[in-house]
This record gives structure tokens, sequence and C-alpha cells, in this order.
């Protein structure tokens, strides 16, 4: 019955962003070239700025290098290259010929922050609404087969509330396959998580609570709870790449209609690494580990991954192929070492995540600038 309750209110959290009113469409953007539009500015990605017109059914994506000019009365977190995050309504200052644009940042009515635009990595819509900050994505793929009676199908997603110094998110992972004359196998994983940020530039601790349940390895029901410090390696248009490393507190119950085997109850290290490689407009790969070497067990390590790649299609809409995998290189009694598959399917993704799927593991933190600058 609570995990039933936990799933519901993954769901409910889900289905919460999409009852969230649309915001006047006032935005100006001017390019190099004299176009102008004036719709509403979505996000800022890899990249890509991505605009909606209101006699445009699908949203347009810019390259935000050609961009000459920027208002809007919108609330934007804006994060740059070196880790600094700042919350404010936009607009831009005029730059000599050839060179980028600088955006103003009125994050009050006495204070403003002025960033060279070559220096900006992502833009994001944040809101006074409690509704319209939810940000994240759905992904769905199904296969069929008469011949054998074999069904497969899976789904995930993930919905993220950030803020200007923190921010938390639920993902949720879920796989079925059955065939004709064999048993049903099933694995599901739903993680929550949050963060906060530190005073360093890109550093940050956060924390997990994650469930786990897969027939291949006889777990019936896993539970994970731990925290660490982390910091981004890399922070670019195309690349970002993340660490954290802590410890974390395992219980996990095995199916005792397979092997009885007594609960296990251990205390691991743990080490996640994140890293989203991006192509303008087109393509994203995703890359999750965690790795979590048992302190009370020495030599037994639990590793898991989660890949992602992929293909935009229009807008939000993308084509992905995924592989997920799970791994203990002593597992108990003569339990399988390992869980793993692929799938391919559609993804969807709402609020902020134009153009830059979220990560299942762990959120990727966002920095704020502590005092006033100057960046150029």
């Amino acid at each position: 019955m609570k995990m039933r309750a936990i799933i519901l209110f993954r769901h409910l959290l889900f289905v919460l962003p999409i009852f969230a009113s649309a915001r006047k469409s006032t935005d100006v953007i001017v390019m190099q070239n004299g176009d102008r539009l004036t719709g509403e500015v979505k996000a800022l990605n890899a990249g890509v700025l991505y605009v909606s017109l209101p006699y445009v059914i699908q949203t347009l994506s810019v390259d935000w290098s050609k961009v000459a000019r920027l208002e809007s009365k919108q609330l934007f977190f804006v994060k740059t290259e070196n880790g600094n995050v700042f919350r404010g309504v936009l607009n831009s200052r005029k730059t000599g010929a050839g060179r980028p644009i600088e955006i103003e940042i009125a994050e009050t009515p006495v204070k403003n922050t002025v960033i060279n635009s070559a220096r900006v990595v992502n833009v994001s819509e944040t809101s006074e609404k409690f509704l319209q900050r939810f940000t994240g994505g759905v992904s769905f793929g199904t296969i069929y087969t008469k011949a054998n009676e074999t069904t497969q199908y899976n789904l995930s997603g993930l919905a993220a509330y950030p803020r200007e110094r923190w921010g938390a998110q639920s993902g949720l992972s879920s796989n079925l396959s059955s065939a004709g004359g064999t048993t049903t196998s099933t694995r599901n994983q739903l993680t929550f998580s949050g963060y906060h940020l530190m005073q360093w530039n890109n550093y940050y601790y956060g924390g997990f609570d994650a469930f786990l349940q897969s027939t291949e390895q006889g777990i019936a029901h896993q539970n994970a709870i731990g925290g660490g410090i982390g910091r981004y390696l890399k922070n670019t248009n195309g690349t970002v790449i993340s660490v954290m490393g802590g410890v974390a507190w395992q219980s996990t119950n095995y199916n005792k209609g397979v092997v009885p085997i007594p609960a296990q109850n251990v205390t691991t290290a743990v080490i996640i690494a994140n890293v989203q490689l991006f192509k303008f407009n087109k393509t994203t790969l995703n890359i999750s580990g965690a790795a979590l070497p048992f302190l009370s067990e020495p030599g037994r390590v639990n590793f898991s991954t989660n890949t992602s790649y992929y293909i935009k299609i229009i807008s939000g809409l993308s084509w992905n192929v995924s592989f997920y995998g799970n791994w203990d290189n002593q597992p108990p009694g003569n339990l399988p070492g390992s869980d793993y598959g692929s799938s391919s399917g559609l993804s969807w993704t709402f609020g902020s995540s134009y153009g830059r799927h979220p990560l299942r593991f762990s959120s990727v933190p966002i920095r704020i600038s502590d005092t006033p600058s100057h960046e150029s």
C-alpha cells in the first residue's frame, strides 16, 4: 500500500504542470539579419533558443549565436559556464559589430547584472506561480508479437522543481516483458532526490531515496538512502559532466519464493557520474552511472546505469533509444548478478526542458551568484 501511494503521488507530479496556464507572448527577439519575432521564450539549451509564437503551432529553434537583441518581462534562471546562476527579467545591450550581445538581468529594481551572451549555457523559465515552475519529461515504448505472444513495454519519466539555490525531482522507470509459456519479468525503479548549492563555484550537496524491484535478480524490494557532495567537471553548451561522492544505507528484501534469503542491510559508499552531450537542435546523449562499494562487506560492489540517446522530431517530442543495467558482483545464494535491457520509444518534455532531457539518477544542480557581478 505504501509503495502504491508513492507511485500515485509520483504520477500526480507529472500531471500538475499540464494545468499550468500559459503566459502572454510579449517577448521580443531580433536576429542579426533584421528578422523580428514576438512570442514566448521557452528556454535556452545547447546553444538553441526555443521560442513559441502565437501564430505558429511548432516551437521554433533559434541559433543563440545569431540573436542580436532580446527583451522579456518574464522571470528566468540564467546559468553561465562557470556555474553562476541569476534570476531576473532579461534585456540585451548593444555591442560593437561582430561581438556577442550582452544580457542584462534585472534581479531587482535596483540590482542589474550584465553577462556576455557567449558565456550563457542555459536559460529556463521560472515563475511566481507554483505550478509553472515544474519541468521534466516522459518516455514510452511498446512491442507486441503475435507469433509467440510476446509483449514488452517501457515507461520512464521525471518531474523536477528547480529554485534559485536548491531543487528537487522524482524519477520513474518501469519495464515489463512477457511471452507465452514463460514467467513475466518486471523491473521498476522510483527515485527521489534533492540538492542545495554550496558557496564554491560548481559545488553542491545532495541526497536521494531510491526504490528498486527486479524479477530477474530476485529483488522484491530494495531501498537505498544516501547523500554526498558533488561538482561540475565541465559545463558548456555542448557538454555537461558532473560527479558526486558520499555514503548510503541499503536494505534489500529478496523474493522468498525463489531463494529463502533473509533481508540484507548494508552501508555503502556512493559514486555517481552524469554526462550529457548535445548537438545543435538535433540529438542528446545522457549517460548516468552509480557505483556502491559495500563498506560493511568489503569486496562487494553494486553498479547501475541508465543511458539514453534522443533524436528530436518536433518541439518537445523526440525518439529515443535507451539502455539500463544493474550488476552485483557477489549476489547472495544462486541469484543472477545482473539485470539489463534496452528499449526505444517516444519522449516528450514539458516546462523548461526543451531540447534537454533530464537525467535519471540525480538532479543536475545550478549555481546562483552570491553577489552582483559583471562578466565580459
